[in-house]
């Protein structure tokens, strides 16, 4: 199975969502799955991701099995995705979107969400979460000059207890159960 993940900053997003979607995989029956972070075109922004996906990458990447969006939850409403899903799907491509609450960096914090200076559901609130939780955490528990690292190590912390990232970011076990039922549907 080839999973094309798309996130709206791949370059520091990727480092979080390539380990995060193979466990999502692997927790619905897929952990031979290859996963590619798409950087090619490279997309900037939850506006410039939409215009890519509906208009740019069928052809290139229209041969994978799966397509997963990653969109910051603060401007990817559910109506707007599941008009993106079904845009794609009549292009003959299935796209899976999981918007982030708040952002993709917050999958990184669970492991550490006892070192935050604000509660859980705060953080899962904040509008400058990146800025103020995460952030915070990164210079605190990553390597110096290598965030891209600090972000891997960050995120494989959280994943060793998958069970209580699916409880904190319910979102995640959502688009694991989505994925297990396309599987089912495939079979």
């Amino acid at each position: 199975m080839k999973v094309l993940v798309i996130a709206e900053d791949p370059s520091h997003n990727g480092y979080i969502l390539k380990p995060l979607t193979q466990a999502i995989l692997a927790a619905a029956g897929r952990e031979s799955a290859h996963v590619r972070i798409m950087g090619n075109p490279r997309v900037r922004g939850y506006a410039n991701a939409l215009r890519t996906i509906r208009n740019d990458i069928v052809g290139l990447y229209g041969w994978y099995d799966l397509w997963l969006f990653f969109p910051d939850a603060d401007r990817a409403g559910r109506d707007a995705m599941e008009r993106l899903e079904a845009d794609l799907e009549a292009q003959g491509v299935t796209l899976l979107c999981c918007p982030a609450q708040p952002e993709v960096e917050i999958y990184a914090c669970a492991a550490f969400r006892r070192d935050m200076t604000e509660t859980w559901n705060e953080a899962r609130r904040n509008p400058r979460m990146k800025e103020e939780v995460f952030q915070p955490l990164l210079d605190l528990y990553g390597y110096r000059g290598q965030p891209a690292a600090g972000r891997e190590m960050m995120i494989t912390r959280s994943l060793r207890n998958l069970p209580l990232l699916f409880r904190l970011c319910p979102e995640l076990k959502v688009l694991r159960d989505r994925i297990a039922d396309h599987l089912a549907g495939e079979a």
